[in-house]
């Protein structure tokens, strides 16, 4: 047994069972997919970096969630890129993990970072008279290194968690990439105590910040209500329901895939979901906020106008 489980020094991911021409096709499709991802956040990103009219607290917590985007993107697609082109080719143990830890860490940082912005929402439409004392900048980068840190430390449980365990073979992951619900069916051992703080953890950053969301939104609604200015209210509503775009997508995708019934969805079905989970939210996160934004197309136009003069 001891041979077995030292021989498995690598993992074959499957991704998707797909004839050639086809996962040409999608290696094609998703390396725009991902080209869009870094370029939309990144201009984002640069955006508020360089503009002064976005040196908010609002656009402080987004640049963050560009930036989370990017690494997130980053931490999955490249290597389904390589399995589309090489299906055969397979991943380190130590990159696999590697990979697991990465990607489980900017998901829970994007999960905090997104009930912080709600937050940040509804103290600017609930209480807005004292919006600057409440949301100082010490209180905003406490907020967001507080994201940051809980996220990798969660992540760092799983992965102590899961390093000690044998893998023997099969050494096939029935994945696009090192998810660690498709790597714990790997190993040689009981895993209840893993699955069991994969649910915690999902409960703990997915619904318990959600529940926090729609609280915090309840209460923005009838604050928004409640404002006489017609332009007033549209502002407010512009504003949220590019927020509320955003939590949505992210939010019910997965919690479907880790919160709900583990046998309500085939596998397959939820391979697809995490897909468009790590590949087009962060594609459609600045789509969602330049489109419904009008201050980041005003940033926008006047950097272009900009460099144009």
């Amino acid at each position: 047994m001891e041979g077995n489980q030292t021989s498995v020094t690598e993992f074959i991911l499957l991704g998707f069972p797909l004839n050639t021409r086809t996962q040409m096709l999608l290696f094609g499709l998703f390396s725009l997919f991902y080209v869009l991802t870094l370029l939309g956040n990144g201009v984002i990103l640069g955006l508020i970096l360089l503009d002064s009219r976005l040196h908010t607290p609002m656009y402080f917590f987004l640049s963050h969630l560009a930036i989370v985007d990017m690494a997130y993107a980053c931490s999955t697609v490249p290597q389904m890129l390589v399995n589309l082109l090489s299906p055969a080719k397979p991943i380190p143990f130590a990159g696999c993990i590697t990979q697991t830890f990465l990607f489980l860490s900017f998901a829970h940082t994007e999960c905090l970072l997104l009930v912080v912005m709600s937050y940040d929402r509804y103290v600017a439409i609930c209480h807005p008279l004292r919006y600057s004392v409440i949301m100082s900048w010490r209180v905003c980068i406490t907020l967001t290194v507080t994201s940051w840190v809980f996220g990798v430390l969660l992540a760092l449980v799983h992965l102590v968690l899961l390093l000690p365990l044998p893998f023997c073979g099969p050494h096939q992951i029935n994945h696009f990439f090192c998810e660690i619900i498709a790597v714990l069916k790997l190993a040689c051992a009981d895993t209840h105590i893993n699955e069991t703080m994969v649910l915690a953890g999902a409960v703990s950053v997915l619904v318990g910040p959600f529940s926090l969301i729609v609280v915090s939104y309840i209460h923005i609604l009838c604050a928004i209500l409640k404002i006489r200015s017609a332009e007033g209210r549209q502002k407010a509503f512009s504003t949220c329901s590019s927020h509320l775009c955003v939590f949505g997508l992210f939010y019910g995708t997965a919690i479907i895939m880790y919160v709900g019934p583990r046998y309500g969805h085939s596998k397959e079905g939820k391979k697809y979901l995490l897909l468009f989970h790590s590949l087009f939210n962060p594609m459609l996160n600045p789509l969602i906020y330049s489109l419904r934004n009008k201050e980041v197309k005003a940033a926008l136009k006047r950097m272009l106008d900009k460099e144009r003069s």
